[in-house]
């Protein structure tokens, strides 16, 4: 293997990392050659329903350690990485694929769901980088090769989808903070990408169809194996890979680099002692109207056949 891209003597925490595409992305890694921490503590796609067993399985599976732990609550990111430098030496690479999901309109939305799936899938991967990253830093003023960061998104938190407030809100967050983070660590050689996957998962799965399209973009995810993402992680974690502050999807064999908000339209209003709804209304609505985002949710803007 070209050593650019192997990842021999690297050590990567992966979070939710016991499961579906966190598995299949702890494995290559592990493959790669990296030695590899596993923070995951056990939950169901809602949360609750522990299973440590299942964690400490995977963990052997790989050849890797098991840290049991909600990684979203106080301390246990600091504990998770400080568990990576004890037994391996080192923090090189974060992948930040934990998540939940509690689905619901808007107007019937709990407060307590909204807080719990922040928590875990935004707060939870800023506490891991806050605690990683000062790690990372000083490894790479010591002469080590700089380290790797793949935060793991959703098209939900680009696109938007239906019922998906908590969770669409969580990942587009996520790329605010890979994308500031891509920007805080530059200097040190650091990388930080995004990662919208599309493979058969817990979240595939707990799709509710809401016609018949919806069930057709259902039964092609679930046959998507979740091995294209981890291959796509494994090169974004390889020191040779260049990229950094960009937000990849990838979908069997299709890997796709998403555009990022910028502006496309713009118009130059009167002097504020001028500005009326009327006068806005001219220049906003007729000017740009036919540049406006449609409400096209992710479910249907993927809703092709997958390459396999």
């Amino acid at each position: 293997m070209n050593p650019g891209f192997s990842l021999e003597g690297r050590v990567a925490l992966v979070t939710g990392g016991a499961r579906g595409i966190g598995r299949a992305i702890a494995a290559e890694l592990a493959r790669l050659g990296a030695q590899v921490v596993i923070a995951d503590p056990g939950v169901s796609i809602g949360g609750g329903e522990r299973d440590a067993a299942l964690v400490e399985d995977t963990a052997r599976a790989v050849g890797g350690v098991a840290f049991a732990q909600d990684i979203a609550l106080p301390g246990a990111a600091q504990a998770a990485v400080g568990l990576a430098v004890e037994r391996f030496g080192a923090i090189d690479i974060v992948v930040n694929n934990a998540a939940i999901l509690r689905d619901a309109f808007i107007f019937k939305a709990q407060r307590e769901d909204w807080e719990r799936v922040i928590q875990t899938n935004l707060t939870g991967a800023f506490a891991v980088l806050a605690a990683a990253t000062p790690w990372m830093r000083e490894a790479a003023k010591q002469g080590r090769a700089p380290g790797r960061i793949v935060n793991i998104v959703s098209t939900a938190g680009l696109y938007g989808n239906i019922a998906q407030s908590a969770y669409a809100a969580a990942k587009a967050g996520l790329v605010g903070l890979t994308r500031t983070t891509a920007m805080d660590l530059a200097r040190s050689g650091i990388h930080c990408n995004a990662v919208a996957p599309f493979a058969a998962t817990r979240v595939t799965e707990s799709i509710q169809p809401a016609n018949a399209a919806q069930a057709t973009y259902k039964a092609r995810a679930l046959n998507v194996p979740a091995g294209y993402v981890a291959r796509l992680v494994g090169w974004l974690c390889a020191p040779a890979c260049d990229a950094t502050g960009q937000i990849f999807g990838v979908r069997g064999r299709e890997v796709f680099l998403f555009s990022q908000p910028r502006p496309i339209a713009r118009v130059v209003t009167p002097a504020l002692d001028e500005v009326t709804p009327e006068v806005l209304d001219q220049l906003i609505s007729l000017e740009m109207r036919e540049r406006y985002t449609d409400l096209t949710t992710d479910l249907e803007a993927f809703n092709t056949e997958p390459l396999l």
